[in-house]
């Protein structure tokens, strides 16, 4: 059952590392988040290894790891021992030649309390998640843990205000966003900062338009594993925020960190009360909305 207030977690990391190394990485910075107070604890997009999204190459597939294997065991066990919830991002075997971006939400007892597959997949330079990828199939979720009601969306799931409104009507209470995203180098004068405000912003909008609290996790460094590239800086800058969109807690754009803010249910009720954008949704007016285009 959720109760009136629960702390959150948002861990900032470098992940450019072997599988192993980072698995190891990632239960020490759970413990640590843990001893620091933490009950639901976030980590980044595809977390067991460097962002191989970069090309597009068959032999990256062997970071897939088939449903209920080596990180659902490892976190499994860590969130028992610690009594935490634990969302973990990873990349899935589902069969061969179905590979999904997904993340288990592992309850304080060990047990799954849901799966999220990333339903938004994008094709941009040095991101190309298409070639891995096959789009979510089992739609939006808030998942009834054990700490709070929680719904979890991937990254380029970010920019879409149906994800963060859907998964909010089921009644998350917090709308948590594993990521991977950074500058191309070359572009970071030009275009960078545009580029980081606006990631935060619309996520900051999410929190306002739905009355609930946001938590993005980012990697940090330059990631240039193929020769002749720039690489991928990733720009760090995790944050928390309110359900009037204030920011809790935000992260640095260089130094893996863990941010701690805590959820407080009567302020999202009372927040809730007073603008009630929900309330007021013209939901007979909507149809529309599931066309490509209205021509």
């Amino acid at each position: 059952m959720s109760k009136n207030k629960y702390k959150i977690a948002v861990l900032q990391l470098n992940l450019n590392d072997k599988p192993e190394n980072n698995l190891k990485k990632c239960i020490q910075w759970v413990k640590d988040a843990a001893k620091k107070g933490a009950e639901v604890i976030l980590l980044p997009e595809l977390y067991s290894s460097h962002y191989f999204c970069q090309s597009e190459d068959v032999d990256n597939f062997a970071y897939a790891e088939p449903l209920y294997s080596t990180s659902f065991i490892a976190f499994s066990e860590l969130a028992k021992e610690l009594g935490v919830v634990i969302i973990v991002p990873f990349f899935e075997k589902r069969m061969a030649g179905v590979y999904h971006n997904s993340a288990y939400i592992i309850d304080t007892d060990g047990t799954e309390a849901g799966l999220y597959r990333k339903m938004h997949i994008p094709d941009d330079p040095h991101f190309y998640e298409k070639f891995y990828f096959t789009p979510g199939d089992i739609g939006f979720k808030s998942f009834p843990t054990k700490k709070g009601n929680i719904g979890t969306l991937i990254c380029w799931d970010q920019w879409y205000p149906e994800a963060a409104r859907l998964t909010a009507l089921q009644g998350a209470e917090v709308l948590f966003y594993p990521t991977a995203i950074g500058w191309h180098p070359q572009e970071k004068e030009q275009y960078g900062e545009n580029q980081q405000g606006a990631w935060m912003n619309v996520m900051r909008g999410h929190a306002v338009a739905n009355g609930v609290y946001v938590a993005a996790a980012n990697r940090i460094g330059l990631e240039k594993y193929i020769p002749d590239t720039n690489g991928i800086e990733f720009w760090g800058s995790s944050f928390i925020a309110g359900p009037q969109g204030e920011i809790l807690a935000q992260a640095s754009v260089d130094k893996e960190e863990i941010l701690i803010a805590e959820v407080d249910l009567s302020l999202q009720e009372n927040v809730r009360q007073n603008w009630p954008f929900l309330r007021d949704r013209r939901i007979d007016r909507y149809g529309d909305i599931t066309k490509r285009v209205i021509d």
